[in-house]
């Protein structure tokens, strides 16, 4: 089975055809916080450069990320950043 961070590139790479992806996994910086589900896979940053968000508001191509990875954020996400745009 897939950790998390392999099924978010996965699924971001199928859904996006990103012309840049980085997944940052920050989950050891939030060890011990409340909330932290402790499993090495809560706290993620992502970079993502996509022409699937041209014309849309950073809140829209948020929203389009988020529903992607609805499963994910059920499943122990505990934070998630983004930082998205589009190559024009």
């Amino acid at each position: 089975m897939q950790n998390i961070e392999q099924r978010i590139i996965e699924k971001l790479t199928n859904s996006f055809q990103p012309q840049e992806l980085e997944i940052i996994n920050q989950s050891n910086q939030h060890s011990g916080h409340a909330g932290s589900p402790e499993t090495g896979e809560s706290h993620f940053h992502i970079k993502i450069l996509s022409d699937k968000f041209k014309g849309l508001s950073k809140v829209e191509a948020q929203r389009q990320i988020y529903s992607v990875l609805s499963a994910e954020m059920e499943e122990g996400i505990h934070a998630l950043s983004l930082n998205v745009g589009s190559s024009n």
